[in-house]
């Protein structure tokens, strides 16, 4: 038997993606935003209202990052989604983390966490922030043979049933190769 739960946000995992911007006076601001995903094989859609510092910062930079937040570091990227970079200006450096620039578009690359897509601003629309994906880079101890290990990653998902965080990192089947037995 099913029962209602009286819930919309009810897609798991969610993504905890930290975006990266820098501020008018070139320090770091970033935020989290569970909301958002590739739209398609190069470009990312972040739903995020224009009243967040970040998304002032992307239009005015015409850039920003998105990383993957993983679970060594929970706490930081918990405390970007409760604290607001317009309440709070330093707020980067409050949570201890460390940036450098990014060599390909005009925002920062947070060094702790593993993965960091650099992204060019295209537009603000009623979904949100739409991003071309110019860069991607990985730390090396979360790769194998060149790839991405999502193994080593230890990404965090967002639970919207009970706004909790989850780690995601054991493989259970191999995409457009295991349903191939059904046919």
């Amino acid at each position: 038997m099913r029962k209602n739960i009286k819930t919309t946000e009810g897609i798991f995992p969610m993504p905890v993606l930290m975006v990266s911007t820098y501020n008018e006076d070139g320090t770091v601001n970033v935020m989290n935003a569970a909301w958002g995903t590739m739209y398609d094989r190069n470009h990312v859609l972040l739903n995020l209202t224009e009243t967040h510092k970040t998304v002032k910062n992307i239009k005015e930079r015409k850039a920003f990052t998105v990383s993957i937040a993983d679970s060594k570091h929970v706490k930081e990227a918990d405390y970007f989604g409760v604290v607001s970079g317009n309440n709070t200006p330093n707020k980067f450096e409050n949570s201890g983390l460390t940036a450098r620039k990014s060599e390909h578009v005009d925002a920062p690359i947070i060094n702790e966490f593993p993965i960091c897509l650099e992204c060019e601003f295209i537009e603000y629309n009623d979904y949100g922030v739409l991003g071309k994906v110019i860069n991607t880079t990985a730390d090396e101890n979360v790769m194998t043979d060149d790839n991405v290990d999502i193994s080593k990653v230890s990404a965090i998902a967002f639970d919207p049933y009970t706004h909790g965080y989850y780690k995601v990192e054991e493989r259970v089947g191999n995409a457009f190769k295991d349903g191939l037995e059904l046919k």
